[in-house]
């Protein structure tokens, strides 16, 4: 009976947060700002940058990183729990 609630308030957050991302991002920036150059909207100056890219780039790498590594803590978890279960069962 709890799953799906937890699900539910999970759903929630992630739309919510996608919903503040998107104003965030599309929200007007004031046109003279002293010292800024150039590109004058916050997505344009972000979305168009290498640095921004490359940051992405590094961070997702890291990201993978350790999911590849708690996907192996979990495999032998789960394998060491299996195979307790086997042994219990054969006794």
């Amino acid at each position: 009976m709890r799953g799906w609630r937890i699900k539910f308030i999970f759903l929630l957050i992630v739309y919510f947060a996608g919903f503040a991302t998107a104003v965030y991002c599309l929200a007007p920036v004031p046109e003279n700002q002293p010292g800024q150059t150039g590109e004058s909207t916050f997505a344009a100056s972000v979305f168009n940058s290498d640095g921004f890219a490359h940051s992405f780039n590094v961070q997702m790498h890291k990201c993978l990183e350790v999911a590849k590594d708690a996907t192996k803590h979990a495999s032998r978890f789960i394998k060491q729990k299996l195979e307790e279960k086997q042994l219990k069962t054969d006794l």
